[in-house]
């Protein structure tokens, strides 16, 4: 029977002390079930839940079941205290203990896991260190450890997402910057004007987005995350819109209708040399970079309704890509650069999120939520995350790029749209 949590994951917001609800739709059959123990702290409260941090983030990419520490028989805080009985009458595969120290203003976590079934220390005793500010930093540090270690797949719980979030009394736009389970929310800018497509640059550290307040026209800007400092890019007459940095970072491209019809065109970030891509009579926008950056996908509806093409950059050679339904558009190239990310609508359906594999064109429906746009792909291709409709707002759910994994995120103060998933870091 498909594997179903129907319990909300309840977790804390430091910043706002409010109580924020995760909630897993669906989750893979057979999730592997771990016991993160809660881990051992000789000093006052912490202010975060190392081990419970740890066992949200992996129940949050849908493929663990966590142990509620209701249920243990001990908690071991050395690999002698350890029986791998007790756990294995719980149903644990796995067991992650753990001990917190405080040292010159800095805590310390040290970390081992186990496998239960094999009854064997899976790797040794591993420590990361912050401040109490980076106490989550440190548990998702963790969370990414234990994750690779048994999928093989790089974790993705220390990355960000950038999203806009929009009020309508008073009106106003907000670029925020949270971790992916949407805590820790932090304001990169505030705008009286609409703010859309915000994109990250590959080396994380600065953001592209299309903001209205330059004569209430569409132009592009970079904005430095650490800093706030801001570069206006493009400031032509009509159309400034869907930055996407290219793989290296030193290219945008967008689509601009500075010569009468909305056009691809790239820019060089340093000179600001644009090159020219696309020249027809249709309406091309919304271009995304493949991953060797030698082409570049886009939307265009010059066979009569949106689909999505690939031109190549060096023949300007073009082509469609897309035939399964009567529209794709907004394309988005897995890490990988063997899938395809895209909105697709068919006849008598709303918009969902599907992916298409670019070899075959094989095409798959990810989402079941309704009026779902702007899909972000996670850095390491396993999930996606992506705006939708919920109780009448805009929020943020994600799903697996095999459709197994289902995630909707809690409402914030405004409507949330326009996710935008971080590289890795390092």
């Amino acid at each position: 029977m498909r594997y179903i949590i129907s319990a909300f994951l309840f977790v804390f917001a430091l910043s706002a002390n409010a109580q924020n609800i995760v909630f897993v739709t669906k989750g893979i059959d057979n999730p592997t079930k771990i016991a993160v123990v809660p881990f051992a702290w000789t000093g006052a409260r912490l202010p975060e839940d190392i081990a419970k941090i740890v066992g949200n983030d992996l129940e949050f990419s849908g493929q663990f079941e966590a142990t509620d520490p209701e249920r243990m028989l001990a908690f071991p805080r050395a690999e002698a205290e350890v029986h791998y009985r007790d756990w294995k009458a719980l149903g644990s595969e796995y067991l992650l203990i753990g001990s917190i120290t405080q040292q010159a203003g800095r805590y310390y976590a040290s970390y081992e896991l186990f496998d239960v079934i094999q009854q064997k220390r899976v790797f040794a005793k591993l420590t990361v260190d912050g401040t109490e500010a980076q106490l989550r930093d440190m548990a998702h540090h963790i969370s990414d450890k234990v994750y690779e270690t048994i999928t093989g797949v790089r974790g993705i719980f220390s990355t960000k997402l950038i999203y806009v979030e929009a009020f309508k009394k008073p009106q106003k736009y907000r670029l925020m910057l949270s971790d992916i389970d949407g805590f820790r929310p932090r304001m990169l800018l505030e705008s009286r004007y609409p703010l859309l497509s915000p994109v990250w640059s590959p080396n994380g550290q600065r953001v592209a987005y299309v903001s209205f307040e330059a004569e209430n026209k569409p132009a592009i800007y970079i904005q430095d995350i650490a800093t706030g400092r801001r570069q206006q890019m493009t400031n032509f007459r009509g159309l400034n819109g869907a930055p996407a940095w290219s793989p290296d970072g030193q290219k945008l491209a967008m689509a601009l209708s500075k010569d009468g019809n909305p056009e691809i065109y790239v820019m060089n970030v340093l000179t600001r040399q644009l090159t020219r891509v696309t020249n027809h009579f249709a309406i091309d926008h919304e271009p995304s970079w493949a991953a060797d950056g030698a082409s570049l996908f886009f939307t265009s509806d010059r066979g009569g309704k949106p689909q999505i093409y690939q031109v190549n950059l060096a023949s300007m050679q073009q082509e469609r890509v897309t035939f399964d339904g009567d529209y794709n558009a907004r394309a988005r190239v897995a890490p990988d650069g063997k899938s395809l990310v895209m909105l697709n609508k068919r006849p008598g359906t709303t918009h969902h999120i599907a992916a298409q594999d670019i070899k075959s064109g094989n095409l798959r429906i990810l989402s079941e939520t309704n009026l779902d746009e702007s899909p972000t792909i996670a850095p390491n291709g396993a999930m996606l995350m992506y705006a939708t409709r919920s109780g009448g707002k805009g929020v943020l759910a994600a799903v697996s790029l095999d459709a197994r994994v289902k995630i909707l995120q809690p409402p914030k103060q405004g409507d949330v749209r326009e996710p935008a998933w971080s590289p890795f870091f390092n």
